[in-house]
């Protein structure tokens, strides 16, 4: 038994396989702690104490807002393109799952070892933009609509400074394979490239969270605008499986940001997949943060804050790391 199932991990498309089933029970149980976690956050923020009745501290919060998700009705809109409509939240979903198999959450942790992984996770979480257009425009709806096209906007724009962050560490550590840079960063915590790119940090993160449409950034879904933007005509699981595929894209920003800047599962003592785990939460947490501090802006200041001046940073910031970089080669 022992033996066919090593056959099985061992073989390529086995083990393509097995991480599916795996990420897919990491997302699943993301969406779950995630969940309470906001709650949670935004509770002791407020000063209030968030889910309290079901479970201990409300910690079974979580299953019930699920299982009543579950048990809606899926209803379509009138006039609605149901093969547009209900593409859109899988395609959603399905793309941010995709992205999670090449990240290296440990020296043998990897879903899918690719030499282009950084390249795959830009490609796949791209066509997020893609599932919210169908939404609204699948919708019939004006709010919907009108939603869509700021995901659209936005996300547009905002992958251009993402990119360049991206690329300036492509030009130092000379590769898109996600382990090799974080093998790069393993002489100490010193070589981290948070503190040799520290500006190209804070761009990708600023411009992470604005692809993830998460507060302060969070114009296509503003609620008091659009009374919920690209998903308002989507309930039970339509609306669940967009819910699930933020928090995924949360993760995987997270997780970008974890092995390009931070050093991976790299620490000063007994590195290992827990010590990703810990980095990824601890920006995860900075992002419900952020949520619950940050008043929204407004669609032109948004779009500012990129034009104006992450993408000038961005430029200056590839264009000195390409200068170092031919000078020290």
């Amino acid at each position: 038994m022992i033996a066919a199932v090593t056959a099985i991990l061992t073989h390529p498309f086995g083990r393509l396989i097995a991480a599916m089933v795996l990420t897919m029970a990491f997302v699943g149980a993301l969406g779950l702690v995630m969940v309470y976690v906001e709650r949670k956050v935004a509770g002791f923020i407020q000063r209030r104490p968030g889910p309290f009745e079901v479970g201990p501290h409300g910690i079974l919060q979580s299953f019930a807002d699920a299982g009543k998700l579950i048990s809606k009705q899926l209803v379509s809109p009138m006039g609605a393109d149901k093969l547009l409509f209900w593409m859109a939240p899988i395609l959603s979903l399905g793309s941010a799952v995709v992205c999670i198999l090449p990240i290296p959450f440990g020296p043998v942790l990897t879903g899918m070892e690719v030499n282009l992984g950084l390249i795959l996770v830009l490609t796949f979480s791209g066509l997020n933009t893609l599932a919210l257009c169908l939404a609204g425009w699948g919708s019939n709806n004006k709010y919907s609509l009108l939603g869509s096209a700021r995901a659209v906007s936005q996300s547009v724009a905002y992958e251009i400074p993402l990119l360049l962050a991206v690329l300036s560490i492509a030009f130092q550590t000379g590769s898109f394979n996600l382990t090799s840079i974080v093998e790069s960063q393993a002489r100490s915590v010193l070589s981290w490239n948070v503190f040799c790119q520290p500006l190209a940090f804070l761009i990708f993160f600023i411009s992470g969270l604005a692809e993830t449409n998460r507060a302060p950034f969070d114009l296509p879904e503003a609620e008091s605008e659009l009374t919920a933007g690209f998903h308002t005509e989507y309930s039970g699981m339509g609306f669940g499986l967009f819910f699930l595929a933020e928090y995924t894209y949360m993760a995987v920003i997270c997780a970008v940001a974890t092995a390009l800047f931070l050093g991976g599962w790299g620490a000063p003592v007994f590195p290992g997949h827990w010590w990703f785990m810990a980095k990824l939460s601890g920006l995860l947490f900075v992002m419900v943060w952020f949520r619950w501090t940050f008043p929204r802006v407004r669609f032109d200041q948004l779009l500012n804050i990129c034009w104006k001046y992450l993408i000038p940073l961005g430029l200056i910031n590839l264009v000195i790391t390409a200068l170092i970089v031919k000078v020290v080669s």
